[in-house]
């Protein structure tokens, strides 16, 4: 049973081509990984299926009475709601039915023997409803999947005003979740978890009996928890069952394929036009050179695709730093209150050390503390000498305005037009990823605009945190080659044990050090 079709679908911005007449179809229980380079289009395919872009030709089915749980990070939460409260609200309707079977209780007393009937009849299949739907364990389900994306860490009772974006991308992972609708469509929900509850995820995916889409570029947790892959590329979207282990298999078997194809087929080409070009003039033979040009015409031209610009990161190095690159005494960090013991820290020049343990236990906050972005709240951070430092964020909360050519060319306002070009297209991107809007591109796309600063300034400390969420998998491993190149020293965030593992000499859990149970 299809649950999603998708037929004929044709969309692009601008002058730009997203996709070119494709088609797909969602299958009752199927768990489909949606894969493809940054900026081929998965975001806006979620976004046309979803009904907030219209596409430019082309029909989107969905079967009747589905309910379509989707993954947006663009959720406004209700202001003085708690993170209980969210979670809670995923069964609504189960209470609002809970509050239609008291309100037909109360009217029972004035009523006659048939209403009452009826009346009991109803009570009765709402009843069924709310037992079948776990109505009467709710909160050990909010506990269960709240404790699993370590929303426990934070504070179930914890008003979500002030949460941070990774924070409320979890609640609301969550709450989505616990609504279990007959299909999930997912993009990027591991971006904010580290790897215990990425863990829990993926057991929760593979026991999932509904239909799920998923966007990620973490690969082995989609290889884990997928059954069919659709590829995007070249504005086509191809269909592919199994795990993406076998998609990988298939797709380089018909690469390879193909490539032989097209050799032979220009090779068959060029040997007709020449016969063409030979004989044409000449009376005895121009009839062999027309049946020549008829099946030129008549071919069906293999076409290889695009070559996708492939991203070259290499760091510039600044001048040696001093042997220490910092020092802590006794250094408490947090912002209200204390999210760790004090900290007596050293690092010393050379060393790449990857930060990682549970989300919100201060990883991000002891980065910023070091770096002298908040005072925290006891003891002192000594800097060392000579350091020159490049700091990715995890979160840019504002929108840029700014095409990618303005934010690169103000961060270097010596280089001339053509060599700003020159460093985007190093970093993978086009020239009409280099001319637009930084907003208007997908995530993967703004991280290299943003990686591109990174790696063109002058630095002997580069502080990284999470910088791969949104590279696809080229931009992934050609980051993880440069950070292993590096010659200065890397403090690192990453929940991605694959990424960091060859890159840091030395890992630091910060759950040694932490104020909260875990």
């Amino acid at each position: 049973m299809s649950l999603l079709t998708v037929k004929n679908l044709s969309h692009g911005f601008g002058d730009r081509a997203i996709f070119d007449d494709v088609s797909f179809r969602l299958l009752k229980g199927e768990h489909v990984g949606l894969i493809g380079a940054n900026g081929e289009g998965k975001s806006t395919f979620m976004n046309i299926i979803t009904g907030k872009l219209e596409p430019d030709a082309g029909t989107v089915e969905w079967s009747k009475r589905v309910r379509v749980g989707y993954l947006d990070q663009h959720t406004v939460l209700e202001k003085g709601m708690t993170i209980r409260d969210v979670l809670k609200s995923a069964f609504k309707y189960l209470f609002d039915m809970e509050a239609e079977m008291n309100s037909l209780y109360e009217k029972m007393g004035d009523v006659d023997e048939n209403q009452l009937n009826a009346m009991l009849e109803e009570v009765g299949v709402i009843q069924d409803m709310l037992d079948h739907n776990d109505f009467y364990i709710i909160d050990a389900k909010v506990e269960e999947v709240a404790r699993g994306l370590g929303l426990t860490d934070i504070g179930l009772d914890k008003e979500v005003n002030d949460l941070s974006g990774g924070q409320r991308s979890k609640i609301l992972l969550a709450k989505l979740l616990l609504e279990k609708p007959e299909i999930l469509l997912l993009d990027e929900p591991t971006n904010y978890l580290d790897e215990t509850h990425i863990e829990w995820l993926r057991r929760y995916f593979q026991a999932y009996e509904n239909a799920f889409i998923l966007i990620t570029h973490d690969m082995p947790f989609l290889d884990s928890v997928v059954n069919v892959i659709y590829h995007m590329e070249n504005q086509k979207l191809d269909r592919y069952t199994g795990t993406y282990e076998n998609f990988l298999q298939v797709y380089e078997v018909k690469k390879s394929q193909l490539e032989s194809a097209y050799k032979r087929q220009q090779q068959e080409i060029g040997e007709l036009k020449d016969f063409v070009a030979r004989n044409k003039a000449r009376v005895a033979t121009r009839n062999m050179a027309m049946s020549r040009q008829k099946k030129l015409d008549k071919m069906d031209v293999i076409e290889l695709a695009r070559e996708k610009p492939k991203p070259e990161f290499n760091f510039k190095v600044a001048r040696t730093s001093g042997k220490l690159i910092f020092q802590t005494q006794e250094l408490v960090i947090g912002y209200d209150e204390p999210l760790s013991r004090p900290l007596n820290l050293k690092m010393e020049r050379g060393q790449k050390i990857a930060l990682v343990g549970a989300n919100g236990l201060g990883k991000t906050t002891l980065l910023r503390s070091l770096l002298g972005e908040i005072t925290p709240i006891e003891g002192v951070v000594e800097e060392g000498d000579y350091l020159h430092i490049g700091y990715f964020e995890q979160e840019i909360k504002e929108e840029n305005q700014r095409t990618c050519i303005e934010e690169v060319w103000e961060a270097f306002p010596a280089l001339n037009q053509g060599e700003v070009r020159g460093i985007l297209a190093k970093c993978g991107l086009t020239t009409k990823h280099i001319e637009s809007q930084v907003r208007v591109l997908s995530g993967g796309e703004q991280a290299k605009v943003r990686l591109c600063k990174l790696i063109n300034k002058e630095t002997n400390l580069l502080v990284l945190d999470e910088p791969t969420n949104h590279l696809d998998v080229d931009a992934k491993e050609e980051l993880k080659r440069a950070l292993k190149a590096f010659k200065g020293s890397i403090l690192l965030i990453s929940h991605e044990p694959e990424f960091y593992r060859e890159v840091v000499t030395e890992i630091w859990n910060c759950e040694d050090w932490t104020t909260k149970i875990v």
